[in-house]
């Protein structure tokens, strides 16, 4: 069911600063910050040759990072990102399986513009699970 590794994702407390590192110590490709309002983050993507980094940074204090980093102040993993072919058929065999799917169940546009659906770290060893349509 799922595909190739999209992304992983880590928190970070100030995008700008590590936008920067990333770009300046490791040479890397990085986009420019994108905020999005509907998951309570700025992003930036660091180019990979076969995948890619999400950095991010909470967009508000409602964010779901901002928790995440009081927790682990100066960032860390975040999420890691598997693409799907079809979100709704992921979605439906996962919960027949057990998995807790988060938020409405209702999958929502992702920062490359594709639905995603965040599956609850307790049901995969701890890890927080984005899928995304390809």
């Amino acid at each position: 069911m799922i595909g190739r590794l999209n992304h992983v994702a880590i928190a970070v407390p100030d995008l700008a600063a590590a936008r920067d590192r990333y770009a300046r110590s490791l040479g890397a490709q990085v986009s420019a910050p994108q905020a999005l309002p509907e998951h309570g983050v700025r992003v930036v993507f660091v180019e990979l040759p076969n995948s890619k980094i999400e950095l991010m940074e909470p967009l508000g204090e409602a964010s779901p990072i901002t928790g995440f980093l009081e927790k682990s102040p100066s960032g860390g993993m975040h999420h890691i990102c598997y693409e799907v072919e079809d979100i709704h058929a992921a979605r439906d065999r996962l919960v027949a399986e057990g998995a807790r799917v988060l938020g409405d169940g209702n999958p929502k546009t992702g920062a490359h513009g594709k639905p995603v659906l965040f599956l609850h770290p307790k049901d995969f060893d701890g890890c927080l699970i984005e899928i995304e349509q390809v």
